[in-house]
């Protein structure tokens, strides 16, 4: 065994100035190549498919070894070299994190949190060696009860607390972000596996037995879903790390944890037992990032095995990773017993209606969209609704039709819930073990070899239409053959104007136009600021009551600010097509509703 396999990478990393939001990071190589150490920052973060360019944040770096200046070289937007050097290559750099998101670094007076990504370079060659990292506490005594919340196993640390922390490799490494400060800490275990919830900002009355109640039946009903038999965790803990604001709303997935962002308006509140529409979100959002434990964390597209930080990497398969995930996140809640069937049915309409809303869905796929999202889905802009279709929403709708369909021409004997354990048997369950080594990706043509295999069935007409195609998905009749009925309630005495508007101060501004709506036919476009309907002010709060006084087929003059210039349009009046599904579970036929119980499988 040489030198270098015996030498672990070693980072410091340490709050530096809290109010200019840097961190100090210090990376130790033992046994730099002798040709000069190449170092790289990702130019991207797994679960968010948009080249971010972290290297943007890098504030200062230098070299040095054995106490002597060491040269660096760029080589590129995100890569240096060192030269060459006879001992240990010391690199000390700082980053600016101020990037209020999930997705990089984040450090103020309140609370620090990152992603190794943002601030851990990768050394060039030496990823598959063990890497140790030691988190620091800012100085000072305004911080003396911050702690730190990591998935990453303890080296010489105490759980929550500051000092060393190990991964495998880096890969491992960069799978675990880093919340530190004072937060809430609530445990729970799942099938006997412990889970943290740790809760960033102020929540106050926060009903914590409630959420931990809540998020229990969701852990378990997950792992018991991949392995009915042994009811096995793939990870040996896992933690939620939520950062509670005003507003907000998102989160990214990792193999033994996840990173939150919620409004604190979502939470559960002590006393008030009912299941607002916030926290029956909040609790869909930790659904969809767990289930991500197993969906893309473990089961990952071929292009992610490994992963290529440096650039894009594109799959035709988010539909099935993302959307597959978004199906299942709301259906858990239901099987868990958190929501009823009512509920549920009505986060599925919502669903439908949000897909149908835009034009785009007639001119992407699902597997186009999946592979386009480092251009079009994560840089979308006013025009998106006209021509992107979410693999997200869509891809959950397309994991109902394939469920359903599955159901019922099977008789119930096979269901979507198949085909995911078997992806999870082949691909998944033993990706990460160290009998694997490293773990194979499925491609898609695999995935739909084995959605055949599994089933017994032909399933090529329904990806032709569903994945490939841009035609809507009869959901109707299936839906029908569950005993669920599906039917528009669009009142047509509704007027509107076509547009999505959004608040500039007091004024109300466009934010898109819908392909085909008056606004589009009369001239309007995206980021023109509405003055006045017939010489009516109009505000950010008052254009929906404004057009309660027209009948369909009025006259109506428009003005608005498109830039510095005023301009004048003539709208004609018409009512909201936007359309506005509803599911209602019906109570015969017998053999269908014993289907629709199967599916929902209620408690």
């Amino acid at each position: 065994m040489n030198k270098r396999s015996r030498e672990a990478i070693h980072y410091r990393i340490q709050p530096h100035d809290l109010a200019l939001h840097l961190f100090d990071i210090t990376l130790t190589v033992a046994a730099p190549a002798a040709d000069g150490q190449v170092l790289s920052l990702p130019a991207w973060i797994p679960g968010s498919y948009m080249i971010r360019e972290f290297a943007r944040n890098i504030v200062q770096i230098r070299a040095e070894s054995l106490g002597k200046k060491v040269r660096l070289k760029k080589l590129d937007k995100h890569s240096w070299c060192a030269a060459p050097c006879a001992g240990p290559l010391v690199l000390r750099y700082q980053v600016y994190a101020w990037d209020l998101s999930v997705r990089a670094a984040h450090l103020d007076q309140t609370h620090g949190f990152f992603n190794g990504s943002s601030v851990f370079l990768q050394v060039q060659g030496q990823e598959d060696l063990p890497h140790v990292v030691d988190i620091a506490a800012p100085a000072g005594d305004a911080y003396a009860n911050w702690r730190v919340a990591t998935a990453l196993p303890e080296l010489k640390a105490r759980r929550y607390g500051f000092g060393s922390y190990v991964a495998e490799n880096y890969d491992e490494l960069i799978d675990h972000p880093v919340e530190m400060g004072e937060f809430e800490l609530m445990h729970f275990r799942a099938h006997g596996v412990p889970h943290d919830m740790v809760i960033s900002g102020r929540v106050p009355n926060l009903d914590k037995a409630r959420l931990c109640a809540d998020l229990t039946k969701i852990c378990e009903a997950q792992i018991a879903f991949f392995e009915p038999a042994t009811k096995k965790a793939p990870m040996p803990r896992y933690v939620f790390m939520t950062l509670a604001v005003g507003d907000g709303y998102g989160g990214l997935e990792h193999r033994a944890s996840t990173a939150l962002i919620c409004a604190r308006a979502d939470l559960p509140v002590k006393g008030q037992p009912e299941m607002s529409e916030g926290y029956r979100g909040f609790l869909g959002l930790c659904s969809h990032e767990y289930f991500h434990t197993w969906n893309v964390k473990r089961i990952k597209p071929a292009v992610f095995a490994p992963y290529v930080l440096s650039q894009e990497s594109h799959t035709p398969l988010l539909w099935l990773f993302e959307g597959f995930t978004s199906y299942y996140d709301d259906l858990v809640l239901l099987r868990s017993g958190v929501i009823d069937e009512e509920a549920y049915l009505k986060l599925i309409a919502k669903t439908i209606n949000g897909v149908l809303r835009g034009s785009g869905r007639f001119k992407q796929s699902v597997a186009d969209s999946s592979f386009d999202a480092w251009t079009k889905y994560y840089r979308q802009d006013e025009n998106a609704p006209n021509a992107v279709v979410s693999y997200y929403t869509k891809g959950s709708l397309v994991a109902l039709l394939l469920d359903l369909t599955i159901r019922k021409e099977t008789k119930g004997r096979k269901s979507l819930d198949d085909v995911m354990r078997a992806l999870w048997r082949r691909y998944g369950r033993d990706f990460y073990s160290s009998a694997a080594k490293s773990g194979r990706g499925v491609t898609d043509a695999e995935v739909e070899a084995l959605f055949d295999e599994v089933t017994g069935l032909r399933l090529k007409p329904q990806f032709d239409r569903a994945v490939r195609g841009t035609q809507d998905l009869p959901l109707e009749d299936l839906l029908a053959d569950f005993s669920v009925s599906l039917h528009n309630k669009r009142k047509d005495s509704k007027l509107a104007l076509g547009v999505r508007t959004s608040r500039d101060g007091n004024d109300c501004k466009i934010a898109s136009v819908y392909e085909g709506g008056v606004a589009h036919q009369a001239g309007l476009s995206a980021g023109d600021v509405l003055v006045a309907l017939d010489g009516l002010r109009v505000t950010a709060s008052n254009l929906d009551t404004l057009l309660k006084r027209y009948r369909a087929g009025d006259a109506i003059a428009v003005l608005a600010f498109r830039r510095d210039e005023l301009m004048a349009f003539t709208v004609v009046a018409k009512p909201d097509v936007a359309p506005q599904y509803v599911l209602e579970a019906q109570a015969k036929p017998v053999a269908a509703v014993r289907l629709r119980a199967a599916w929902l499988r209620k408690r």
